[in-house]
């Protein structure tokens, strides 16, 4: 599927605008779509090297072409080449945006900052010549109050508030999509809301094999994470961790248990508790919830080590660092999730009896795992920002956002 992107500008040009449409192109080409961006200004260097990229310097409303003829626009007057400016648009355009599958217009339907090329987009349609097009609508100017006063009545100020049926438009909030029906005189409904979103990879500062870890265990899409930062032991008391999680688990939260350490496998001790660990969870049926890192990798049956920079990669995609271990020199990952703001469940070990100054949840050795699931289920219920982190790493990435909003966007037709 061909899917080309248009706005005035795009990146390197600094925009709230110009962001959005760069996520929706690295999104779109992700999933496989053939993306081209047509634009004004930007430099081809911003997208991934898949994407085609077509400058038309007339498309920016910064141009020299355009400056002038929007300064009389603003003032109430049609300047005299309008006409002529918009042909040039069109012709340029024309050949290109005939051939995509989709074309996706960023603000141009509702922003007056280039109304040749609004005028010429809006005739580009009249004759039929852009196929399945979506009006994304980030702004609108006729109900903005700082460029309400740059538009009037008639011609071709009316095309940013007029309803086109050959639009599918989108807007970025339900109080957007209020405000968009209400200026174009239609049922809200025909307005689609597609919200904007993350990149994990970015926001958490992920190197390239940590991504893939993340991606290939599912973590984004868990309610909770449970991040064991530790070497497979006995000291470390993996099996408490994996009974606390099959109670979690019967609480209908979808949780992941990641342990980051291997066994030894030159030790027939590590490796026998290693083993024992693998049957209660099968046992536990733990399968798709407890990960080895050690056995996680890209191949199947090859052992996975990893470095300390993706062990902070996975802390940064966990909820809680838990360590129920019998016995710590120290507890130095207690001082980690401190740093990068996760919670901690922990045995009473120094780092989170001493140190943490009564900021980690803390349990007795005599605790069972039914209590230290309690305790964990009465953070989820009480932390507010768990719940939100949550909301926004199942419903709010990209990822999430294409597959769920953008994509049956594009199926209607």
């Amino acid at each position: 599927m061909n899917t080309a992107f248009l706005h005035y500008t795009a990146p390197p040009v600094v925009g709230g605008v110009e962001i959005v449409m760069q996520e929706h192109a690295h999104i779109f080409s992700k999933h496989g779509q053939s993306v081209t961006i047509i634009t004004g200004r930007g430099d081809a260097a911003s997208f991934l090297p898949d994407s085609k990229f077509i400058l038309v310097p007339e498309m920016d409303s910064q141009n020299a072409l355009i400056q002038p003829l929007n300064m009389q626009l603003e003032q109430g007057k049609v300047p005299q080449n309008f006409e002529q400016v918009l042909i040039g648009l069109y012709e340029k355009l024309s050949p290109y945006v005939e051939k995509f599958d989709h074309v996706i217009v960023h603000n141009i339907f509702t922003k007056h900052f280039n109304l040749p090329l609004t005028a010429a987009l809006s005739r580009m349609l009249d004759e039929k010549i852009i196929h399945n097009c979506i009006a994304w609508c980030h702004d609108f100017t006729w109900t903005s109050p700082r460029s309400r006063s740059k538009v009037h009545p008639g011609y071709p100020w009316d095309l940013l508030r007029t309803n086109r049926v050959d639009l599918k438009y989108v807007v970025v909030s339900k109080q957007r999509q209020q405000e968009l029906a209400g200026m174009l005189g239609i049922d809200k409904e025909l307005v689609h809301v597609v919200y904007n979103g993350v990149n994990p990879d970015e926001l958490l500062g992920l190197s390239p094999e940590g991504s893939k870890l993340i991606k290939r265990l599912n973590l984004m899409e868990a309610d909770l994470v449970l991040l064991m930062p530790v070497r497979v032991t006995q000291a470390k008391n993996i099996e408490f961790a994996m009974h606390t999680a099959a109670i979690l688990k019967d609480k209908d939260i979808r949780l992941k248990l990641i342990i980051t350490g291997p066994p030894d496998p030159h030790d027939s001790q590590s490796m026998s508790y290693f083993k024992s660990l693998k049957k209660l969870s099968h046992r536990l049926s733990l399968d798709n919830v407890v990960h080895f890192i050690f056995e996680s990798g890209p191949e199947v049956n090859v052992p996975y080590f990893i470095n300390s920079q993706v062990v902070s990669d996975l802390f940064r995609a966990s909820d809680i660092m838990f360590m129920p271990s019998h016995r710590e020199g120290f507890g130095m990952p207690v001082l980690e999730a401190g740093l990068v703001g996760i919670a901690v469940v922990s045995s009473n070990i120094p780092a989170a009896k001493e140190i943490g100054g009564g900021e980690t949840l803390t349990f007795h050795s005599h605790d069972s795992p039914v209590d230290v699931a309690m305790l964990v289920s009465n953070w989820i219920e009480e932390s507010i920002h768990y719940r939100f982190r949550k909301r926004v790493k199942q419903k709010y990435t990209w990822e999430s956002i294409f597959c769920n909003h953008i994509q049956p966007l594009l199926n209607q037709g």
